[in-house]
């Protein structure tokens, strides 16, 4: 295997984070010559330095200043704005590109970086939520492919892997989130404080509250389905509890073929990274530690979210668009305690029975439906 440059984006987050773990274990492979993060300058600095990068950004212009300081004495160029990060990713001396970006700032570089033919380890799913259909062109037209980081995504990726017949439908798990033991009449007195704390996963804050109102989920079937070029009928979701079954595969036949192990995200990222091989990892799983393993329909009543995404889907175009641009904006408000847990599905209604919809949208029509769903959702929650 040829040592590969990788650009990591969002490289301060859980799953940048872990990414790097990778690189450490696995130094003759990878190289890191990029690093970018939002606002979280201090953690940047210290990545640049221990993997001596050729260049940073910092999304957040602001900061610009500090994260130039501490960097002062090294030869590191330092870049700042979201326009620069779509740059970066594009760059020539980069092979690869790690998104691990939050929400639909992972879209632009996305797209960037598949004009240049770039293999993407792609960990942002909003890339294709938001323009799946669009994205999944240009990586064909400009032959750059497109390895999943999600857990469930690469569980369905590796189960695929050397089959030549049909599917019949793909399983997504879902473990449920944080209030999947909270009845239905609770959710209306949810803090920001008791959704954070999910069972299984160690996740940033924005993603653990989309896996408490199932809208994560929603968006991996919407992802699942531009990945591996499927209707929404042959996408089902099930509670798992445990995490441990990351996803299956059904086939015409009957056979199931599920992907299994500990819920722990840095077998997927070493998976996307060295794909078509496995990295050698200090990793076991105990089935004597784990004796049962459990199964269950989704409460489509307590969840409906999870049908709001299949409609999206269905729908196509700007739909699912307006649904993350909606979403964004009310999970930020539930976090800083400017709106109610319930308030989430409802403005993500609200954006979606208001919002124009472009049937086949450009990427400057994403753009115009992004900024009105997320002015909707504003509007509808009275945040100034």
């Amino acid at each position: 295997m040829e040592r590969q440059r990788i650009a990591l984006l969002g490289s301060t987050g859980s799953i940048g984070v872990q990414t790097l773990d990778i690189v450490r274990e696995n130094s003759n492979l990878f190289e890191v010559t990029t690093l970018t993060a939002h606002r979280n300058w201090e953690q940047l600095a210290k990545q640049a330095v221990e993997f001596n990068v050729d260049s940073v950004v910092i999304a957040d212009a602001s900061l610009y200043e500090p994260l130039s300081q501490a960097l002062a004495a090294y030869p590191i160029k330092v870049y700042a704005g979201e326009q620069a990060v779509a740059q970066v990713a594009a760059d020539d001396n980069v092979d690869v590109v790690v998104n691990a970006l939050v929400g639909y700032a992972g879209l632009q570089p996305t797209v960037a970086a598949i004009k240049k033919s770039k293999k993407i380890a792609l960990a942002n799913k909003e890339t294709l939520v938001v323009a799946g259909g669009l994205v999944m062109r240009l990586a064909e037209q400009y032959r750059a492919p497109i390895l999943p980081i999600d857990s469930e995504h690469s569980a369905i990726f590796q189960c695929l892997i050397g089959e030549l017949s049909p599917l019949r439908q793909l399983i997504i798990t879902c473990s449920g989130g944080s209030l999947r033991d909270l009845p239905i009449e609770a959710l209306k007195d949810v803090t920001p404080e008791q959704a954070l704390k999910h069972p299984q996963w160690t996740m940033g804050a924005k993603i653990t509250i989309d896996s408490s109102t199932l809208v994560n989920k929603g968006f991996e079937v919407i992802e699942a389905a531009w990945l591996f070029g499927l209707d929404a009928d042959k996408i089902s979701v099930l509670l798992h509890p445990q995490s441990v079954v990351h996803s299956m595969v059904e086939f015409e036949d009957g056979a199931i073929k599920a992907q299994l192990g500990t819920p722990d995200m840095h077998m997927p990222i070493s998976f996307a990274l060295m794909y078509p091989y496995r990295a050698r990892r200090d990793e076991h799983f105990s089935f004597a530690d784990n004796p049962t393993l459990t199964f269950a329909q989704v409460d489509r009543v307590k969840y409906p979210a999870l049908d709001i995404a299949y409609n999206c889907l269905r729908a196509g175009g700007t739909a699912a668009c307006t649904m993350n641009g909606a979403n964004e904006v009310a999970v930020a408000a539930f976090l800083n305690h400017q709106c109610g847990y319930l308030d989430i599905v409802r403005t993500i209604e609200y954006a979606l029975e208001h919002t124009q919809f472009v049937a086949n949208p450009t990427l400057e029509d994403y753009a115009q439906v992004n900024a009105e769903s997320r002015a909707l959702a504003a509007q509808f929650l009275k945040l100034k």
